[in-house]
């Protein structure tokens, strides 16, 4: 797949007229195709839902969008339970799939009326002491175990994995909920990250269809759903092919027709919780490049940094960077792109191939809709940075402002620091 900007160096400079750099900015139409075209391909489903991982991009005027394709939010959070809230989201429309749940977070999204997605066969109990009684629809989590693979290879290893019940846990769990009440189930489970192949949900779509068979055969749950979770992944890599979501959705019929059908299951909705794919390439983060440095490497330093992607540093992970205005000039010039925190690993590339770059050149770092600024931080007193709203008309919206010195003061209760530091400056 080519990487191509979707915006212009013409662009980015009248853009910084009002926004300077760094920003995230969004592609409305990017996004809009991408979230029809994940309905079309499970409308063969008549209850699927698409439930959109807050934890990915949590600006409600993304979800927003996304809404208006039937989407609902995946949280995991007492905070993304608030945002869901905040516009509107009620109900079966939020999903809250938490693990080592604070008692007051279960309580507010039983009050939302999400579907609570339980993580641990102890929490079967938790919830009840703390709601009193459990609600009528349970999912449980599934941890198969072991390591996951497909025909191209390991693709995870869920045993080493944190979340989720056992198998022999799946059938207690949903005998003991039954016991107490709980009339509708569903079943979750996420068992690879990133995948950039279309087998990976028909896959897990198979091991969590028998696995709903036998449980309905066995405990005599009513199973009203069967969420898919995320790990479709993107192809972060030019010339990576990406995941096709009109073959997956495909595939996943496929195998609702040869086990769930004959087995009388045919009312099932399917359910997915995908944040990267439904964002991630419709983001990018834009950066200027301020200094440079000749020393044992080549630098190149920008106004950006880990706080505003943190996904190089901390996994090594690749972000493809067009430098705006020279897509056409060769790549024959090694620069390690770097930001100013008090850390090595601040890097957006190391030895990447790129035209030469000028101090005040434009960098366009791809792929930055997912996991880009919902994962920043404020090391070394750093400000998250503003996100932006590519209209489809061309405009461009703040639909988040840029961190102020005031915003990281504003926690220090009771004390005057940033007043007295106004009058210094």
């Amino acid at each position: 797949m080519k990487k191509e900007p979707f915006v212009t160096k013409e662009m980015i400079e009248e853009i910084v007229k009002d926004y300077p750099t760094p920003f995230h900015i969004y592609d409305e139409k990017g996004i809009r195709e991408n979230a029809k075209a994940v309905k079309e391909a499970f409308s063969w489903n008549p209850g699927f839902k698409e439930y959109f991982a807050v934890k990915a991009t949590p600006n409600p005027c993304l979800m927003q969008i996304l809404k208006e394709y039937g989407c609902g939010y995946d949280c995991s959070s007492m905070t993304e339970l608030m945002l869901s809230a905040a516009i509107g989201a009620t109900g079966e429309d939020i999903m809250f799939s938490s693990n080592e749940t604070p008692a007051e977070e279960y309580a507010y999204a039983a009050k939302l009326g999400a579907i609570i997605n339980l993580d641990d066969i102890t929490h079967i109990d938790y919830l009840e002491t703390v709601l009193g009684k459990l609600p009528e629809t349970i999912s449980c989590r599934y941890n198969p175990g072991g390591v996951f693979t497909m025909s191209n290879g390991i693709m995870d290893n869920p045993g080493d994995s944190k979340y989720g019940f056992t198998q022999e846990q799946m059938f207690e769990g949903f005998r003991i909920l039954k016991e107490k009440g709980v009339k509708n189930f569903g079943i979750h489970a996420f068992l690879a990250s990133n995948t950039v192949t279309n087998e990976y949900y028909p896959t897990l779509a198979g091991q969590l269809f028998e696995m709903a068979v036998r449980l309905k055969e066995e405990t005599g749950a009513a199973i009203k759903f069967i969420n898919l979770s995320g790990g479709v992944g993107i192809p972060y890599q030019p010339g990576q092919a990406g995941n096709d979501i009109y073959a997956i959705g495909e595939g996943v019929r496929k195998v609702y027709e040869e086990v769930l059908v004959p087995a009388g299951m045919g009312d099932v909705a399917i359910y997915t919780e995908m944040g990267r794919f439904m964002m991630g390439p419709y983001g990018a983060l834009v950066t200027k490049a301020i200094h440079e440095k000749h020393t044992y490497k080549e630098y190149i330093g920008v106004d950006a940094c880990a706080v505003n992607l943190m996904r190089p540093a901390m996994y090594g992970a690749y972000h493809h960077i067009t430098v705006l205005g020279k897509e056409q000039e060769p790549c024959d010039c090694k620069y390690d792109i770097v930001g100013s925190l008090c850390e090595n690993n601040d890097k957006f590339a190391v030895d990447r191939m790129l035209p030469e770059i000028d101090k005040g050149d434009y960098l366009f770092i791809h792929d930055t809709g997912a996991h880009g600024f919902s994962m920043g931080y404020n090391y070394n007193g750093k400000l998250k940075s503003a996100e932006l709203l590519l209209r489809e008309d061309g405009g461009v919206d703040l639909i988040r402002r840029a961190e102020k010195p005031e915003d990281y003061f504003a926690t220090f209760d009771g004390l005057d620091i940033y007043k007295n530091l106004e009058k210094e400056f």
